[in-house]
């Protein structure tokens, strides 16, 4: 039986939604390993819409589901309608949308809150033992949700290559054990059955955030 895996999205767009390497990448990566991914997304108003050529906030308000249809290329479902019990594992792309739709982590860092509907689809997976991938900024809802829990983020050390390490140390400061990996590999935490991945936290070539995120896919589908 091929595992089942719901991918759960935030949008369109690295500034305002899902990164859409990484969106794509974990597709491809489920593919080629035989799961069948289940696309959910909340059906809520953006924070907001940025013009991803001018860099800026633009003067418009989209909806979260119907931005992460065009990932999905229509094959999606309302998060609402997300049911733990018939699938294997969960895992969450990055991308601002992250931080802006499915908690307030862009506005209130460590003392952000996560949306209720992730929460509890998060804490379900979770309770029912079953494995959980995060990439890029996602990691921080495991911190922020699971005290104790081991994440990475990429480095603790902020340079060129790692401009977004200050997350590493907020996420210390949640309780949680950051650690340090390269944007190839995938950090495993057994006990919370957590696989995370740094992806476009880091400034590398795509095709080695690509192999991350496939990294973080296998392990995630090993534990499921």
């Amino acid at each position: 039986m091929a595992k089942r895996v719901a991918v759960l999205l935030a949008g369109c767009g690295a500034f305002d939604g899902s990164e859409i390497h990484e969106a794509s990448a974990v597709l491809v990566h489920l593919s080629r390993e035989g799961a069948q991914a289940e696309i959910y997304a909340p059906n809520i108003p953006q924070m907001h819409v940025v013009d991803h050529v001018k860099g800026q906030p633009a003067p418009e308000q989209r909806n979260v589901l119907v931005e992460s249809a065009r990932i999905a290329r229509g094959n999606i479902k309302d998060l609402a309608k997300l049911e733990v019990k018939g699938l294997d594992a969960l895992i969450i792309p990055g991308g601002f949308g992250v931080a802006k739709n499915l908690s307030t982590w862009a506005t209130q860092g460590k003392n952000c809150s996560v949306s209720r509907e992730v929460e509890d689809v998060l804490r379900a997976f979770h309770a029912a033992h079953k494995p959980i991938g995060l990439c890029c900024i996602s990691p921080v809802l495991a911190a922020k949700i699971f005290p104790g829990c081991e994440v990475t983020v990429g480095h603790d050390t902020e340079c060129e290559q790692w401009p977004y390490a200050k997350t590493a140390e907020a996420v210390k400061e949640l309780g949680c054990r950051h650690v340090n990996s390269r944007v190839t590999e995938a950090h495993v935490d057994t006990r919370n059955r957590l696989v995370t991945t740094s992806a476009f936290m880091c400034n590398a070539p795509i095709h080695d955030i690509h192999d991350g995120v496939g990294e973080m896919v296998r392990e995630v589908l090993r534990l499921a």
